[in-house]
């Protein structure tokens, strides 16, 4: 761990977690709990970002207390409009929660683990107090396991969905020469504002259960009716070679959106796979949208393994 906060150079992200366990390294940062770097055995598993830059396209960073976009930033509470700050401009919309560029501070680290907490202050468009944690931990195998949880501390029920925004990549392989497997039943439509509109079975394009090339698969789009095995669902990035990285998560998370970039700095392609409680605008739809009780929490469990790397 290094805290070079104040000093010359100081890393844009913060506080930098260093975390080893055999052969896997990952670094995570301060600013949005966020996952910089990921490798085992020197195969990068993520995407990442140099030390003098903020998360690009999100890379990494953790969302509550919700996930993806609000309609114009603007829901209702008990009958009264509620309007959180348009960070998403070009499309009118509240997006990727409220802890984007909030410092988080370390109440546990280790060599292997690191436990992170920040404040959700009451403000205008969400005039509740709760925290967020943020757990991450390098398995003896070297898979990466990550709680988030929420905890409401207000006086009064909370309204939240919790969420992430990892991009995965096999270092060495090109991006277009990934296939996606996603597994993963239906898929929701969206309007030109990335607002859903509807949820349909997978087809086509949106049908990658059993594997699909990467650049034949632009998109931008939640998927739910998650397969499980034994209550944990896997989704994969994967080399010609048979080498693949995971996402994987328990049942506390309901849908997965996938987001297919030709934007990504440095990258001609770029893969993210987000695990999420609910979709975007759920604080208006209701869908996937949970309420904490005074003094409740809540945990989301996913993670990042590999096979054959």
């Amino acid at each position: 761990m290094t805290n070079p906060t104040g000093l010359p150079g100081a890393p844009a992200t913060g506080t930098q977690f260093t975390l080893r366990r055999g052969d896997a390294t990952a670094v995570v940062t301060s600013l949005a709990a966020g996952l910089r770097h990921y490798d085992r055995g020197g195969v990068e598993l993520v995407e990442g970002y140099p030390l003098d830059a903020i998360a690009p396209g999100a890379a990494g960073i953790t969302l509550a207390p919700f996930a993806n976009r609000v309609d114009g930033g603007l829901w209702e509470l008990e009958g009264k409009p509620q309007q959180l700050d348009i960070t998403e401009v070009p499309r009118n919309n509240a997006i990727h929660g409220l802890l984007r560029n909030t410092g988080y501070h370390a109440l546990e680290s280790s060599e292997e683990h690191v436990l992170l907490e920040a404040v959700i202050h009451p403000q205008h468009g969400y005039p509740f107090l709760a925290r967020h944690q943020v757990r991450y931990e390098l398995g003896a195998d070297g898979e990466l396991r990550v709680a988030q949880t929420l905890i409401n501390d207000s006086a009064r029920p909370a309204p939240f969905v919790l969420g992430a925004h990892p991009y995965f990549t096999i270092g060495g392989v090109a991006p277009e020469d990934l296939a996606i497997t996603l597994n993963a039943g239906q898929y929701l439509t969206a309007n030109e504002r990335m607002i859903p509109t509807g949820t349909v079975p997978v087809t086509g394009k949106f049908d990658l259960r059993s594997g699909r090339p990467v650049p034949e698969s632009l998109m931008d789009t939640a998927f739910t009716a998650l397969v499980t095995d034994d209550g944990v669902a896997r989704h994969t990035l994967s080399a010609p070679d048979g080498r693949s990285v995971g996402l994987w998560h328990d049942g506390s998370v309901s849908f997965v959106h996938v987001y297919i970039t030709d934007d990504f700095p440095g990258r001609s392609l770029a893969v993210a796979m987000e695990p999420m409680t609910g979709p975007a605008n759920a604080f208006n739809s209701g869908e996937g949208l949970r309420w904490l009780a005074p003094g409740e929490s809540f945990t989301m469990n996913w993670g990042i393994d590999s096979e054959g790397i």
